[in-house]
Parts: structure tokens; C-alpha cells; sequence
């Protein structure tokens, strides 16, 4: 038989165990927002970042969104980077109606292919591709379609957004 005491013994060198490793680990880990050099944070670094346009509907709400994403404050800085964005969007009807031989649903897959470069021009600093699908509804109903496919548009270049600034927020932090 185990008493009482011997339990709890163990449970406190458990935690003690656990908080000392969470200690000697924290010192392993950097804000991604927080100062990574003398001069500037990832956050000033952001907002130093100029959007190519992209073309198409598409193109226009995803550069929005990015500009949004890396500089929300509205003011100018001076460049420092460029980023150049290209999309491929694909509308895939995966669930066809077998009475009406209709897709009753459909989805918008993009791909985005992004190249984060100095102003000046040289090599990436960051490079990659995101790759997003947002599925909707079909109705028998042509602008309701329609409005449908735009809205899973906008959904798209929203989640792709988030994905690139993340990925160049990343590479910021680690550059610096």
C-alpha cells in the first residue's frame, strides 16, 4: 500500500520537473513581433513591403488584403522590399446532382506562388506557394451562383492573406 503522502511527494517533483523544463525551453523561443536587431522589429519591416498588382478580381481583393495585412496603420514608409505575387484559380465541381446531371457544389482551388525581394532587386528573401479551396453551394439560380463563386473568391485571397503575411512574417524574423 501506497500512502497518501507518497502521492503527493510525486506529484510535486512532477511539477517541479515540468516547470523547470518549461523554464529552461522558454529561453528557446522569439516573438515573432518582438525586436530582432538594433534598428527595428518585424512589425517596421512589414510595413516596408510594396505589393505588386496582381491581375484579375481575384488578384485585386488578395493585394488588398496584403496591404491591409502588412501595413494596416495606412501610413507611407519607404520601401525596402517588393513583393511579387501569381495566382492560378481552378473551379472544381466535385458533387454532381445524378437526377439533374448538375454540380450541386463547387470549389475554388488557388494556388499562389509569392517571392519576397529586396527593393533594390537580388536574391528572395523569402519564397513560396500557398495554396487555398473554398467550396460553395449551386442553386439552380444563375446569379446566385454567381455571387456564390465571388464570395468563396474573396474567402480565398482572405486565407491566402494570412497564409503569405505569416510566412514572410517567419522569414523576417528569422533574417534578421
Amino acid at each position: 500500500m501506497s500512502s497518501p503522502e507518497r502521492k503527493l511527494a510525486r506529484k510535486g517533483f512532477a511539477g517541479a520537473g515540468l516547470l523547470a523544463a518549461g523554464l529552461s525551453l522558454s529561453g528557446c523561443f522569439q516573438p515573432l513581433y518582438g525586436t530582432f536587431s538594433a534598428d527595428g522589429n518585424v512589425a517596421t519591416e512589414l510595413q516596408a513591403i510594396e505589393i505588386d498588382s496582381v491581375p484579375g478580381r481575384l488578384g485585386h481583393y488578395l493585394v488588398n488584403d496584403l496591404i491591409f495585412a502588412f501595413n494596416g496603420t495606412g501610413s507611407h514608409v519607404a520601401p525596402k522590399y517588393r513583393l511579387i505575387v501569381s495566382v492560378r484559380e481552378n473551379v472544381q465541381t466535385p458533387l454532381v446532382d445524378t437526377v439533374t446531371g448538375l454540380a450541386s457544389a463547387a470549389s475554388v482551388v488557388v494556388n499562389a506562388d509569392y517571392r519576397l525581394i529586396p527593393a533594390q532587386g537580388g536574391e528572395p528573401i523569402a519564397k513560396g506557394v500557398a495554396v487555398v479551396a473554398a467550396s460553395y453551394d449551386r442553386t439552380s439560380q444563375r446569379f446566385a451562383n454567381i455571387r456564390a463563386a465571388r464570395d468563396a473568391e474573396i474567402r480565398d485571397a482572405q486565407t491566402l492573406s494570412d497564409q503569405i503575411h505569416t510566412a514572410i512574417a517567419a522569414a523576417l524574423a528569422t533574417r534578421g
